[in-house]
């Protein structure tokens, strides 16, 4: 089904049993599959692919040679119907790539909303990009990795299959990953390592004096007193008694499987 509203170039190809949202702009040369959603007022400018079972939502930037919901690059892959999803207001530079689920994952990639993500940037498999997020150019994520909200990857920075970036976390460009980073960190290197608190961001964000020092006090409980990871965290929740802002670093100790970066 295809909106009165929506304007599709001549030279795209839209199959039959896509859905094609009020006001959307679909640009030369793209590809369209018969299984994808595309949302209110988001443009495709020309040469892009969607397809697989893939919902874009509203309002998205999608830029040339960008390429949504292919078959993921995981030897396993049979065929299985898996997805992606894509929220609302994002922007897509040219020659992105988000890649669908696999059976042996969550079956879904899904990009939340309001993100950048910049020229080159890979999106695999069974991914969770969550929202407001900034991935710069070349930023390059594995199978199975999650992003939280606010996160900053730099450019030509690898993040290693099933490690989680915390929410207002910057990695530092030209970055390998391997671990997972905590919230409000700021890392960098190859292996990334923590180099201190993303205290600019977070007062950016609305955070006051009081919640940035706070962090400050569990990142040096976590990372400057030479303490095991079970004595911080148990300092850590102490902390977070009196200043719930620090819950959000024991949050993600719950959800962490390959050890935190140290």
């Amino acid at each position: 089904m295809i909106d009165e509203t929506a304007f599709i170039h001549p030279s795209a190809i839209v199959e039959e049993g896509a859905v094609i949202g009020a006001g959307v702009y679909i640009g030369a040369c793209c590809y369209v599959g018969s299984q994808v959603e595309i949302g209110i007022g988001t443009v495709l400018k020309s040469h892009v692919v969607v397809n697989g079972i893939t919902n874009i939502g509203r309002d998205n930037q999608i830029y040339q040679f960008a390429s949504i919901g292919e078959v993921n690059q995981d030897l396993k892959y049979a065929g299985e119907p898996t997805r992606v999803e894509v929220g609302d207001r994002n922007r897509i530079r040219e020659s992105v790539t988000i890649h669908r689920g696999t059976a042996q994952g969550t079956g879904l990639t899904k990009v939340g909303n309001d993100n950048l993500l910049m020229v080159n940037v890979h999106i695999a498999h069974d991914c969770v990009v969550c929202n407001a997020c900034v991935l710069a150019n070349n930023a390059t994520l594995a199978g199975h990795v999650e992003v939280d909200d606010y996160a900053i990857i730099g450019g030509m920075t690898a993040i290693h299959q099933f490690c989680i970036i915390g929410a207002h976390v910057i990695v530092g460009g030209c970055s390998g990953v391997a671990q997972d980073v905590p919230p409000f960190v700021i890392a960098q290197g190859n292996r990334a390592m923590p180099i201190g608190v993303n205290a600019i961001g977070l007062k950016r964000r609305g955070f006051d004096k009081d919640e940035i020092q706070t962090i400050r006090n569990a990142y040096k409980i976590l990372y400057r007193r030479e303490k095991t990871l079970d004595q911080a965290k148990a300092e850590i929740e102490a902390l977070a008694k009196e200043q719930p802002v620090v819950q959000q670093f024991l949050d993600f100790f719950t959800r962490s499987t390959r050890g935190i970066i140290r």
